[in-house]
């Protein structure tokens, strides 16, 4: 695993663990590399679900991480072209999370996802002795598909159908063992919601894959699983909550969140919600976390968040031309070797002033 790879993986473990844990792993300004191995060592002070998983089950903590990582990648994927980009500045991104708006729930919700995604993928993998397929004797039977003969077909469930239900399990039992008393009710209850719609993302849009039988492809038998929807899936659909998100307020009970703004209707669980507004990120702040726009790589012609009016805030653009290396005149050379030339390259880019 890279250092900054890792820097990023410790850094989300960090930051989405009980406040006390967080002065134990992380001292401000310090780079922090964690793998997978030394997060149950290096968390004596962990307690409840966290501390059970690491004691009876350090494995499942080792997906916990992959999963994370999961995220990391697909969140800055899905904000490659906002301006905030899902950075992985520590000390910027530590900002981030400190606030309860919409980034903040997008994270929350990614991470969680991935999490659980990871967990049910090592599962279906047999890289986990406590689970394995998903049993489907007791399911009804699969919706049938377009194509020929699926009229009076045959099927049974078979193949082995990802056991989500026992990623979504772990996920929860990792992800939302924070306090739920304390300081701040209502940050919590933001929190453990926006966990909740991470995992929905994923339990709720299984899919039905089917294998025919018979001779010549006649499908007098189908055997059908269910698959967990792809993880790029899983971040398109959070990013539409995203642009939906609810903002809310706590109610008077200290227990219930309340949208805000005139009949707007309850947001439900798999919906994103937040408290504050987002800084617009336009200019270099460290006290909310925003490390600016300026020199970031804009599309001219875009209108669309990527364009150079909305990324750089109206500042303006100025266009670079820039060498770069690329493979090219690439042979496959039996066997099995693919040999290239480098070529240089000359692009014009748009940059934020």
């Amino acid at each position: 695993m890279l250092p900054s790879s890792r820097t990023q993986l410790g850094l989300f473990f960090i930051l989405l663990c009980p406040a006390n844990i967080i002065g134990l792993w992380w001292a401000v300004g310090s780079p922090l590399v964690m793998d997978p191995n030394s997060i149950c060592r290096k968390t004596k002070r962990l307690a409840g679900k966290q501390a059970e998983l690491c004691q009876l089950e350090p494995e499942i903590v080792q997906e916990v991480a992959k999963g994370t990582k999961l995220g990391v990648r697909e969140c800055q994927y899905q904000f490659r072209f906002r301006r905030w980009n899902c950075t992985s500045h520590s000390k910027y991104f530590g900002k981030i999370l400190q606030q309860d708006i919409r980034e903040t729930a997008f994270v929350y919700a990614i991470t969680a996802a991935g999490v659980s995604h990871a967990i049910t993928q090592a599962c279906s993998m047999g890289e986990l002795l406590q689970c394995g397929c998903e049993l489907t004797r007791s399911r009804a039977p699969p919706s049938p598909t377009a194509g020929p003969a699926t009229e009076g077909t045959a099927w049974e469930w078979g193949g082995c159908g990802d056991d989500v239900q026992f990623g979504y399990e772990k996920s929860q039992q990792f992800m939302d063992a924070k306090s739920k008393k304390g300081k701040n009710d209502i940050r919590a209850l933001i929190d453990l919601h926006n966990n909740e719609a991470g995992r929905l993302a994923v339990r709720s849009y299984m899919r039905t894959e089917c294998k025919c039988h018979g001779l010549s492809g006649s499908c007098t038998l189908r055997t059908c699983w269910q698959k967990m929807p792809h993880f790029r899936e899983v971040g398109d659909r959070l990013l539409e909550r995203f642009n939906g998100a609810f903002k809310v307020m706590g109610g008077n009970d200290g227990k219930t969140l309340i949208p805000v703004g005139d009949n707007i209707k309850p947001p439900d669980k798999q919906d994103l919600i937040y408290s504050a507004d987002s800084p617009d990120f336009c200019s270099a702040n460290r006290k909310t976390g925003s490390l600016g726009t300026r020199g970031r790589v804009c599309n001219s012609t875009a209108m669309d968040t990527s364009g150079c009016d909305l990324l750089c805030c109206g500042r303006g653009h100025r266009d670079e031309t820039v060498v770069l290396e690329e493979n090219c005149f690439c042979r496959f050379h039996w066997c099995c070797v693919v040999q290239c030339r480098k070529c240089s390259v000359r692009q014009e880019l748009s940059l934020c002033v």
